[in-house]
């Protein structure tokens, strides 16, 4: 983190993780939004999309900031390298604002689906586009996927830094947007995956502000899930890294 400025870090993490939003939500959007032309596309769409968006966006930031787009990845580096606290909070801070942007730019660009939503006798609730949520409500065990699936994208990522040349040639991005798509498909079920606080939190409060038609409720009780459990699993992965490597 030392060789970014704040102000580097904190424009990086705005731009780069509204590109991941806006191609994250975007993907979800469009197989689940009527009159879109990806209707009822499967998972594996889904989880090629937030794929290609980590990759997209981490490499859009990645010479200003590093390309976190994650606090839960920020955290797992700062335990790492034990020092830099002080620029944490610059990275969550970006890595918030620029989810809530994603999450706006994604409406915007579904616009005319979204407000179709005002003219559905069926009209499903939009969080899901926006937000994950259990297939099963349980907290103790959402908690516990969250943190082994983000345990499952931290150490690994920390892992390709130990391969000579990857970072200087960039491969490390490509194969961290990979390992996303994977973790999505093995391991994306039990929650939707948010493995990523801001991900997570930051659309879900644009889904609060934004005015679509029939949304329904934002779910602020489950909200606080996919930001512990990606904490813990960000912070499990940077420890076994140290101790083992």
């Amino acid at each position: 983190m030392d060789q970014f400025s704040s102000g580097d870090i904190f424009i990086g993490e705005i731009i780069g993780t509204a590109v991941l939003i806006l191609l994250g939500a975007g993907v979800c959007a469009a197989v689940n939004l009527r009159f879109s032309k990806a209707k009822d596309a499967d998972w594996i769409v889904v989880a090629f999309g937030w794929g290609f968006g980590v990759m997209a966006g981490a490499y859009t930031a990645g010479s200003l900031s590093g390309g976190h787009l994650n606090p839960a990845v920020t955290l797992g580096i700062a335990i790492n390298e034990g020092d830099n606290w002080d620029k944490v909070p610059v990275y969550i801070a970006g890595q918030m604002i620029g989810a809530i942007i994603g999450a706006g730019l994604c409406w915007m660009a579904y616009y005319a689906q979204f407000q179709a939503n005002r003219d559905e006798e069926n009209a499903q609730p939009t969080l899901g586009i926006f937000a994950t949520a259990p297939e099963v409500r349980n907290p103790v065990a959402n908690v516990l996927t969250e943190a082994v699936a983000t345990l499952a994208l931290v150490l690994p990522m920390l892992a390709f830094g130990l391969t000579k040349g990857l970072g200087e040639s960039g491969t490390s991005t490509l194969l961290v947007a990979f390992l996303v798509v994977g973790i999505g498909l093995s391991l994306g079920g039990p929650t939707g995956y948010a493995i990523n606080p801001a991900r997570d939190l930051g659309p879900r409060i644009a889904h609060a502000l934004l005015p679509i038609p029939r949304k329904g409720g934002s779910d602020w009780g489950y909200a606080w899930v996919p930001v512990v459990g990606p904490l813990i699993g960000g912070a499990l992965g940077a420890l076994i890294f140290k101790a083992a490597f």
